[in-house]
């Protein structure tokens, strides 16, 4: 048999108003009240149905956050700053995982709309602002994270990824490296693709320099050991001596092959840097040199414009924050490690 709420007020012997009071607003009941109701909340066994309670309000005091990978370190980072700025204002934040696939990204949207939820972020795979616009439409205000956007409707915070991308190609050209190879995708990734676009721009500067683009089906470290495999596997003359992986988990994946029987050296043969300055980037065997985004700064700012956003309505004025990306040299560029 299920409790409810006038259960708890019959055994406390107070009302049920009271016991509303308790839950939600405790500073509106005397201690001596508050702890009884606890107690019978404890000795019953009562947990409250706090989807109806949602229904009631019209949302949920929980916020939907969308990644497209929950195995990167980098959108756990940013996860744990959303959910730290969320927890200050009394929310929770729940994360869905696209994987990269926008089946699944519309699966966890079209779920967070029927939880109600507050608000959500996303970091989305491909367009999603049409779903995103009827998110808004029915009350549900929405930011994109980790990538810009160029709608005057939505709220962005993300990193400059085009400068991203030149300062790791400029500073494996800055070394003296020539024979670039780029190593990311997919290429419908606007992080990849902006990333890519600020590496060609820093090669087309510098006169004899070169960059092959090496395209991989997703950003793991699996992704990146196929790719390091079909280089170490090449005759010395045809391999690139630098390689820019569009995130660390490729850079990860890139050094174990690359390394695999002491084929090839990092960096003396092939200097290698990543993206994102993850944490396992200054622990791998060579740590490696990144590209280092502010990550839980990410996931801190975005919830503030969402729940700015839920707050004002109509008269918020959106924006887009950017952050600049910061170049972290260590051992595989011939840095030191930091």
């Amino acid at each position: 048999m299920s409790v409810n709420v006038r259960d708890v007020a019959a055994l406390a012997a107070v009302s049920v108003g009271t016991v509303s009071n308790v839950m939600n607003h405790p500073d509106k009941v005397s201690p001596i009240t508050v702890a009884r109701v606890q107690d019978a909340i404890k000795s019953l066994g009562f947990v409250r149905n706090d989807a109806a309670r949602q229904l009631r309000a019209g949302h949920s005091t929980s916020l939907g956050l969308v990644v497209l990978d929950a195995a990167n370190p980098f959108f756990a980072e940013l996860a744990r700053g959303a959910e730290n700025r969320a927890m200050e204002e009394g929310f929770t934040v729940l994360v869905g995982n696209s994987d990269e696939k926008p089946e699944r990204e519309a699966l966890y949207l079209d779920l967070f709309e029927e939880q109600r939820v507050h608000g959500v972020l996303i970091a989305p795979f491909g367009d999603a602002i049409p779903r995103l616009e009827q998110l808004k439409a029915r009350g549900t205000p929405a930011v994109l994270v980790d990538r810009g956007v160029d709608h005057p409707g939505f709220s962005s915070v993300s990193v400059d990824d085009e400068a991203g991308g030149y300062l790791a190609a400029e500073h494996l050209l800055s070394i003296g490296r020539r024979r670039l190879a780029f190593v990311g995708g997919s290429m419908q990734l606007r992080q990849v693709v902006d990333r890519l676009a600020g590496a060609q721009r820093a090669v087309a500067e510098v006169a004899g320099a070169s960059l092959e683009v090496i395209e991989t089906d997703s950003l793991t470290v699996r992704a990146g050991r196929e790719a390091g495999d079909d280089i170490r596997n090449r005759a010395a003359a045809d391999r690139p001596d630098a390689i820019f992986a569009a995130n660390d988990l490729l850079a990860m994946g890139l050094l174990q092959a690359l390394m695999k029987n002491a084929t090839v050296s990092v960096p003396g043969d092939i200097a290698l840097i990543g993206y994102d300055d993850i944490a396992f980037a200054e622990a791998a065997v060579v740590p490696l040199s990144s590209i280092r985004q502010p990550s839980e700064l990410i996931g801190y700012t975005a919830v503030q414009l969402l729940l700015r956003e839920a707050e004002d309505g109509a008269d918020f004025v959106h924006e887009q924050v950017l952050f600049q990306p910061e170049l972290i040299v260590r051992e595989s560029t011939g840095g030191r490690a930091s």
